[in-house]
This record gives C-alpha cells, sequence and structure tokens, in this order.
C-alpha cells in the first residue's frame, strides 16, 4: 500500500533548459512537500543522471537545444530495465502531447504551468509508479517463493522416497527377523515375545515359562552318522542334513508334533506343547522313522 509519506519522498527530476521554469517547479515542488528535487538543465544529462539515481518521475521540458525531449526519451529506453518511462513531459504545443505519449510518455503538463494541474498530474504518476515498483517487487517475492515452494516439493519427494525405501527394507528385516525367531522358538511363544516387544525393549529380559503336565518327547539321530560324514565335503554334508531334517519338519506338521531343535544330526521334537493334546503320546509313537 502506498502512503502520502511514501508520495513525498519519491525522487524527483526536472529537466529544463530554461533556469526560471526549473526554479518555478522546484518551487512549486517543494511547496507541496516533495523532500528529493533535484534538476538539470542540461538534456545530455538525463541518461547519466536517471541510471545513477533511479527517479521515480521526470519533468521533462520537450523543447531544449541540443537534444529536445524525444530524443531524451528514446535514449532513456535504452537503459529503462522495466521499459517504464516515468516521464511528464512540459510542452506548449498541444500537437506535441499525442507524438510525446507514443514516444513513451505517461503524461503532460501544460505551459504556462497551472500550480494545481502540476501538483495533481506529479502525484498521480507518482502513485502510479510506486504501485508499478511495488507489484514488480511484489512479483520478484512471489517467484521466489514460488522457486522455494518447487524446492520444497522436490526435497518433500525426495525424502518420501527416502523413507519409502527405509520402510520396505524394515519390512524385509522383519519378516527375516521373524523368520529366524519362528526357526528358533514354537510359534506362540514367537507370537507372545512380539506382543510384548515394547516390554521386553525397555525392561529386562522377560522370562517365559509354561508348565505341561503331560508331554512326550521324541529324539532321532542318523545311524551310523560319525562312519558315513567324514567321507563327505562340508557342503554336501550340509544339503544332506537339511534335506533330511526339513522332511522331519513336515512330518512334525503332519503329525501335530512342535520341533524343538537340531544338535548335529540329532533331531528333537515334543508332542502335546505348547498346545496340550491328550494323544501326544499317539503322535510321537506313529512317527514314520523309514
Amino acid at each position: 500500500m502506498i502512503s502520502a509519506s511514501d508520495i513525498l519522498a519519491a525522487k524527483i527530476l526536472v529537466v529544463d533548459d530554461l533556469e526560471a521554469n526549473v526554479l518555478l517547479l522546484e518551487q512549486m515542488l517543494r511547496g507541496a512537500g516533495y523532500v528529493c528535487v533535484a534538476s538539470t538543465m542540461d538534456p545530455r544529462m538525463v541518461c547519466e543522471l536517471h541510471g545513477r539515481n533511479h527517479y521515480d518521475l521526470i519533468l521533462l521540458d520537450l523543447q531544449m537545444p541540443g537534444m529536445d525531449g524525444f530524443g531524451v526519451m528514446e535514449k532513456l529506453r535504452e537503459v529503462q530495465a522495466d521499459s517504464y518511462l516515468p516521464v511528464i513531459v512540459i510542452t506548449a504545443q498541444p500537437d506535441h502531447k499525442v507524438r510525446a505519449l507514443q514516444a513513451g510518455a505517461k503524461d503532460f503538463v501544460s505551459k504556462p504551468f497551472d500550480l494545481a494541474e502540476v501538483l495533481t498530474r506529479v502525484r498521480n504518476m507518482l502513485e502510479v509508479r510506486l504501485l508499478h515498483e511495488e507489484s514488480l517487487k511484489y512479483g520478484k517475492a512471489l517467484e521466489q517463493k514460488v522457486r522455494e515452494l518447487e524446492a520444497s516439493r522436490e526435497t518433500i519427494v525426495r525424502q518420501s522416497d527416502e523413507l519409502r525405501q527405509l520402510y520396505e527394507k524394515l519390512i524385509c528385516e522383519q519378516q527375516v527377523t521373524e523368520r529366524l525367531l519362528l526357526n528358533l522358538l514354537p510359534a506362540p511363544i514367537a507370537q507372545r515375545l512380539k506382543l510384548r516387544a515394547d516390554l521386553i525393549a525397555t525392561g529386562p529380559p522377560e522370562i517365559i515359562a509354561d508348565k505341561f503336565q503331560e508331554v512326550s518327547v521324541l529324539f532321532a539321530d542318523i545311524v551310523q552318522f560319525t562312519h558315513f560324514s567324514p567321507s563327505m565335503s562340508p557342503e554336501r554334508l550340509v544339503a544332506v542334513l537339511n534335506e533330511i531334517f526339513a522332511d522331519f519338519d513336515n512330518i512334525a506338521d503332519n503329525r501335530g508334533l512342535e520341533k524343538i531343535k537340531t544338535i548335529g544330526d540329532a533331531y528333537m521334537a515334543a508332542a502335546g506343547l505348547p498346545v496340550p493334546a491328550a494323544d501326544h503320546a499317539v503322535r510321537a509313537a506313529l512317527w514314520p522313522w523309514t
């Protein structure tokens, strides 16, 4: 929002080859409260002065020796970055007004000067000029904000991809952990550990112990294992044991036995736990040994 103090603090340049006109315009402007009023009677200095001071308004006489106002506006267009010439032309020739507007001037003041006209046109012109500059600044700020938002969006997308990858990795590791847990413990015990994971993580290890009145425990090992195993390579020996114990696991599942552990060529399973079973002895006795 443009305030009255912003308008009165605007930088104004008066350009006229007649000193009397310069003094009169300066007196009008300063009398109205404008505090940054400069002047020159050399039209060839306008571009240089404007390049250094970036005036908000130039009051430009059209009829001057050496370089007229039209020549000055042509030079100003070459150095005015935003192609907005903040120029009010001063002329006593009515036919020059249209030509001046076509050349880039934004308004005109007629000679002889009328105080009310001069101050009204100057104020209106400055308000438009300052609003134009404010809109440019707002546009640049908006572009910067858009770039920042775009960069933030890219960061969020990248972080989202990283989180997704971490989540997928966590799921895979969790699946591996569950498989390892099931290899070590019966499924109901493993499930109880998972449900109490928060307590286990924050406190001392919890002892899980169940009592079963009647169970049948099965021990089995491979006959003559110590005799033929030395003749086999480690890779082949492990493959044989894995094949045999995999078959044992299937048999245990089918018969309702719980695998306890394997030690070397020994296989241990139990019937009647972790879920009690009245026919636990029958389940163990019906193990197919051949």
